[in-house]
């Protein structure tokens, strides 16, 4: 017989479980909730003995979370304690030796001194009553929260809203609390301190305002999920009609002017050697071009867009050459008067010239039509060349 035999065969025969006691059973990483039901992998062997005493013996077992979920052998400083008695409604063993068992969650318990520890943890308890409050307030709380728990599931995929015939049956006001809380998507410490919140009024509000939040971001979650599909459905379609255009079109040796002169303007944006931020927002002009109907208001405006874009020389350069004196005989030539402005450009020059590489002010002529300004910059151009 091996030391576990052994010790199992010890455990049938000298456990006895003393009145106000239960046997206890951690939990990692999982809140049982009072009238609930719930499925659990039983893997330590510890555990195993637990279960399998209290099957034996027809007792409810006290689950009971630890703090530490990492923890593989935990001792009393490691468990919370308020914990739930449950009954074990069924038991089947899994092809990996685990135990996998359906509890059903049945009253709050705190507890109140261990008494045993080995071979599993036996604690004294003290069972928590609660009460329904008899109050308009109470009731009307239980009815939002009901409606709260069907608009959540509505947002839920299909499996999850297999729930809504449920939570509309409970009848029991601390039965849809504990229900909805165990169904809430929260961490362990959250479910732990719903669980440990023993007025029934408190628990309900606390329940409804993590409900509220959580349906607040399901909302805006379908709302984001209808928006990217709608927009990815929409360019999609696009795509593929666009596709079947062309394809259409090449068969019928019929391809479009349109697709011809955009392809043309393509070939010059990229002949142009235009900066590579500057070269992207053409290639898109170019496209939104290619697409747009030529009765279309802004056909013609794209085109001369395109077009002037194309003939800027943006890799034509030529080598500066700033002379003060040829800079004012040519601005005297071209111009009468204008004394100020001919001074002002003379300085500009005269800073260019002695600091190439500095960041010099920018000149900016202002008038109305006709006074020169189109001049000025053509004689400074000649000027500088």
């Amino acid at each position: 017989m091996t030391a576990e035999e052994k010790e199992n065969t010890q455990t049938k025969s000298t456990i006895t479980i003393p009145a106000g006691a239960m046997v206890i059973l951690p939990l990692r990483n999982t809140v049982l909730f009072p009238s609930t039901i719930m499925p659990l992998a039983v893997g330590r062997r510890k555990s195993l003995q637990v279960v399998e005493h209290a099957v034996r013996e027809q007792l409810p077992i006290g689950f009971v979370t630890q703090l530490d979920a990492s923890v593989e052998k935990p001792q009393p400083p490691d468990l919370v304690s308020v914990g739930t008695s449950a009954n074990v409604l069924r038991m089947f063993s899994l092809p990996d030796g685990q135990r996998q068992v359906i509890i059903q969650g049945q009253q709050r318990f705190e507890i109140k001194e261990f008494i045993q520890t080995e071979p599993f943890f036996i604690a004294r308890v003290s069972m928590i009553e609660e009460g329904i409050p008899h109050t308009k307030a109470f009731e009307a709380r239980i009815l939002h929260l009901r409606q709260q728990a069907v608009r959540a599931l509505s947002l839920l995929p299909a499996p999850m809203q297999e729930l809504r015939p449920t939570i509309e049956r409970i009848d029991n006001p601390l039965a849809l609390i504990d229900t909805i809380a165990s169904t809430l998507d929260l961490p362990v410490n959250e479910k732990l301190e719903l669980l440990a919140t023993l007025d029934p009024e408190v628990r309900a509000q606390r329940v409804a305002e993590k409900l509220s939040a959580q349906i607040e971001l399901l909302e805006l979650s379908k709302k984001i999920g209808d928006e990217t599909k709608e927009s990815m459905d929409k360019t999609q379609r696009q795509y593929f009609l666009r596709e079947q255009l062309k394809a259409i079109q090449k068969e019928l040796g019929e391809e479009s002017g349109q697709s011809v002169e955009a392809e043309d303007l393509s070939k010059k944006v990229a002949d142009a050697k235009m900066p590579a931020e500057v070269e992207k927002e053409a290639l898109r002009e170019v496209s939104r071009f290619e697409r747009m109907p030529e009765m279309a208001a802004e056909h013609s405006t794209i085109r001369t867009y395109l077009d002037w874009l194309i003939e800027l020389p943006w890799s034509v350069s030529s080598e500066e050459r700033i002379d003060l004196q040829e800079a004012r005989k040519i601005l005297d030539a071209d111009h009468h008067g204008l004394e100020k402005v001919k001074k002002r450009i003379i300085e500009f020059l005269a800073v260019r010239k002695l600091k190439p590489q500095g960041k010099s002010p920018i000149l900016c002529f202002v008038g109305p039509p006709g006074v020169g300004k189109t001049s000025l910059g053509q004689s400074i151009a000649r000027a500088m060349n």
